[in-house]
């Protein structure tokens, strides 16, 4: 049987134990603030897409944030307050915070920009291992967007959609909303649609997709812990990084959110969990697959997500080898299991199924099973690599 090799156990123990890394020591402040270098790029492009603009957003006027009162989403983004002068430059009004994740869920290579605001006077509770605790009327604000020039990420670009999730009286609730053609607004648009998208990417070759918004149901399949909808990436592991706030300078997210009073019960004194950023080859394999796995897969496949029955989890926090697939035979899997017979056969990722499934763009195949059209090459070449340096077994008993 497949044995954990010791940076593996480690990297497991470590994630489970709130433990940034297999090295021992104390963690301060300035660990807190390691370097995160997609988090890092997403806060520059932020800041930097302001600068390529040419603008001041001091010389636009502050909106009166609004909330429908009856749960009925407002028609149209602009509709809330959320940024001030023209909606397309996603400029946050007083209150409004923008954030983002060490990894991110992959969106068939959209971008995506992230606000958050709560209610003045009310802040979230810290939770080490889950969702932070957030107060009644929060608005988690995701745009999600590609520059038309990878080459040039904060230069000009498209924006396709935004989702709001808020927190309601009677839970969270969704509301996805479509930018129009000329990109002044967005729409309430609950329908789901197919965008398509063309774009230059890094190296300079032109790219196409299908872009897919989903259902305003389709988001509960996803967003679901013991039955109830919630957020997905706000975890204090998730935001465990360094975000550049332009004149307020760079700063560990979680502690600017204390200093600004919208976290408590936050001690950056105490050692913290930390995800690691998924494609920084400065970190190691062992975390930037977990990381990896946790932020695109953990989601359901945890033991209070929807794919609980299946007693595969690929959540942080998992650090048994057979719940994390190792030589595990799948409950149900179908078609999608591709005549393979374990999750994960440790030094062949051929023989995995998880591998397999992330290979593929058909329907009845492919994992995540909604929020992607196309193959993530690069997440699928890390998992790859993750599963070929396990040791080596053929999970024969």
């Amino acid at each position: 049987m497949f044995t954990p090799t010791n940076c593996f156990t480690c990297t497991l123990m470590a994630i489970t134990l709130g433990l940034m890394t297999c090295n021992k020591g104390e963690v301060d402040e300035k660990h807190l603030a390691h370097k995160n270098q997609e988090a890092e790029a997403s806060s520059a492009m932020f800041k930097s897409h302001i600068e390529f603009l040419g603008i001041n957003p001091t010389d636009f006027e502050n909106n009166t944030i609004v909330l429908p009162q009856d749960n009925s989403p407002f028609l149209t983004l602009s509709d809330y307050g959320f940024f001030k002068g023209p909606l397309q430059y996603l400029i946050p009004s007083d209150g409004v915070l923008p954030y983002t994740l060490n990894s991110e869920l992959f969106s068939d290579y959209a971008y995506k920009a992230r606000f958050v605001w709560m209610p003045q006077g009310s802040a979230a509770q810290y939770r080490k291992d889950e969702v932070l605790h957030f107060p009644l009327g929060t608005v988690l604000i995701k745009n999600f967007y590609y520059p038309l020039d990878m080459r040039n990420p904060h230069g000009e670009r498209r924006l396709i959609e935004t989702r709001l999730l808020v927190n309601t009286h009677s839970g969270w609730e969704n509301y996805p909303y479509l930018w129009n053609e000329d990109q002044t607004d967005a729409e309430y648009y609950p329908f789901g649609k197919f965008t398509n998208v063309s774009w230059v990417d890094k190296n300079g070759g032109k790219q196409h997709v299908n872009y897919m918004q989903p259902q305003q149901g389709q988001c509960k399949s996803c967003h679901i812990v013991d039955d109830n909808v919630m957020p997905i990436g706000p975890k204090v592991r998730n935001l465990n990084g360094v975000f550049d706030y332009g004149e307020q300078g760079k700063h560990n997210q979680l502690v600017y959110w204390q200093q600004l009073g919208y976290l408590e019960g936050f001690n950056p004194n105490e050692i913290q969990p930390r995800n690691a950023v998924w494609n920084d080859s400065s970190e190691g394999l062992d975390e930037r697959a977990r990381a990896y796995l946790d932020i695109n897969c953990g989601h359901c496949h945890n033991p209070k997500g929807p794919g609980n029955t299946t007693g595969f989890y690929l959540d942080a926090l998992t650090m048994d080898p057979k719940e994390l697939g190792v030589c595990k035979v799948p409950v149900a899997a179908g078609r999608g299991s591709g005549n393979l017979s374990y999750d994960i056969v440790p030094g062949n990722p051929a023989k995995s199924i998880i591998h397999y499934r992330m290979a593929s763009d058909e329907i009845d195949i492919m994992m995540p099973e909604i929020g992607r059209s196309v193959v993530h090459y690069e997440g699928l070449d890390l998992i790859a690599s993750w599963i070929a340096t396990m040791e080596e077994s053929s999970c024969a008993e």
